[in-house]
C-alpha cells in the first residue's frame, strides 16, 4: 500500500525538487494543497497528522511552528529540511552515510543536512572518527554554491531586471548558522571558520577544506586519508571518492545538471603534507531535495536510492 507524504512548504525550490523525484513514484501518495489551504492553519495541521510522513520545506521558525503542530500520538514521521532541528536534541541527523542507514530508518524526526556541511562533514568526519585528522585542529572550510540555495529572494538578485551579480561572499560575521552542525556532526573541539560565496550557476557546489597535514602531531599523509575515506563509503551507491591523481580542474558550469551524488576529492602535493579536501555536489540534490528523498527511501523501507539521479 502506498504511504502518504505531505511537503508543507511545496513551492519552494527544495519542495519542488522533492515533488519531481517523487511524483512517478507508486509507492507513495502526494498530498498536496492548494494556495488558499497552504495558508489556512486547521488545514495544515490536518495534512500534517494525517500523512504517513512530513517533509518540511520551510524556514526555520515555520518549521518549528509545524512540528508543534504534530500529535505526539500521531504517526505522522518528520524530514525536516530547515536548519531548525540539526542539532537538536530528539531528531536523527539525516546523513545516512554519517549517521548510519540503521539510524535513520528508524528515526521518527529526522533533519536534512545542509548543503555545505554536506560536503564538509562528508570528508572530515570519517578522517576525524579514524584519527588521522586530529579532532581539535582549527578547521577551515571554504565553500562556493549555485545561487538557487539562497531562495527566492537570492534568485531575485541572481536572475531579476538588471541583475549583474558576478560573486557573492557572505558570513562575514562569522556566525553562519551553518556552524553548529558542522563541528557537533565531524565531531570537533572547535567551530569551523567558515567562508561561503555564491556564483552566478543557478545549482551546484564546491566545498573546500585545506590542511597543512605537515603541522598536525600524527603527520598523515595525503594517501592515507584518501585510502581511509574510500573503505569508508566502499560500496555507497550516492558517495564516491575519486582516485590518486589530482583533476587539473573542477568546474562549476552555469548551467549545472540536477545530481543526487557526491564527489569527494583528495589533492596532496608531492609529499603528501599539504592537502586539499573538496567535495563536489548539488547543493539541490545531495544538499537538499535528493538527501531527503534518499532519507524518507530508507523510512520507509524501500532502496535507498529509489528515484535518486545517480548518472
Amino acid at each position: 500500500m502506498a504511504r502518504s507524504v505531505f511537503i508543507d512548504g511545496a513551492a519552494g525550490t527544495t519542495g519542488l525538487e522533492i515533488r519531481q523525484r517523487l511524483a512517478d513514484r507508486t509507492e507513495f501518495d502526494l498530498l498536496v494543497l492548494d494556495d488558499a489551504d497552504r495558508k489556512d492553519a486547521a488545514k495544515r495541521r490536518e495534512a500534517l497528522n494525517d500523512s504517513d510522513f512530513a517533509i518540511l520545506c520551510l524556514p526555520d521558525d515555520a518549521a518549528v511552528e509545524a512540528v508543534a503542530m504534530i500529535d505526539p500520538a500521531s504517526k505522522t514521521r518528520v524530514i525536516d529540511a530547515s536548519s531548525a532541528h540539526r542539532v537538536a536534541d530528539g531528531w536523527t541527523y539525516g546523513f545516512p552515510e554519517i549517521a548510519g542507514r540503521e539510524a535513520v530508518a528508524t528515526a521518527r524526526f529526522v533533519s536534512n543536512p545542509g548543503c555545505y556541511p554536506t560536503g564538509f562533514i562528508g570528508l572530515v568526519a570519517p578522517l576525524v572518527r579514524t584519527g588521522l585528522l586530529p579532532h581539535d585542529w582549527p578547521f577551515t572550510c571554504n565553500a562556493v554554491s549555485g545561487y538557487s540555495g539562497g531562495g527566492k529572494a537570492l534568485i531575485e538578485r541572481f536572475e531579476g531586471t538588471g541583475a549583474d551579480i558576478a560573486f557573492r561572499t557572505y558570513g562575514l560575521e562569522l556566525s553562519h548558522k551553518h556552524r553548529p552542525e558542522m563541528q557537533q556532526h565531524a565531531g570537533l573541539e572547535h567551530g569551523v571558520l567558515f567562508a561561503p560565496s555564491v556564483v552566478p550557476a543557478f545549482r551546484g557546489m564546491v566545498v573546500e577544506v585545506p590542511l597543512h597535514l605537515g603541522a598536525m602531531a600524527t603527520g598523515p599523509h595525503s594517501d592515507a586519508l584518501r585510502e581511509a575515506l574510500q573503505s569508508f563509503y566502499q560500496g555507497s551507491p550516492v558517495v564516491t571518492v575519486a582516485s590518486g591523481v589530482a583533476p587539473g580542474e573542477l568546474l562549476l558550469h552555469r548551467q549545472e545538471q540536477p545530481s543526487d551524488t557526491l564527489t569527494l576529492h583528495v589533492c596532496g602535493n608531492e609529499g603528501g603534507w599539504n592537502v586539499r579536501l573538496v567535495a563536489v555536489l548539488d547543493n539541490l540534490g545531495k544538499g537538499a531535495s535528493g538527501a531527503a528523498v534518499q532519507n524518507l527511501n530508507l523510512m520507509a523501507g524501500l532502496d535507498e536510492t529509489a528515484g535518486l539521479r545517480l548518472t
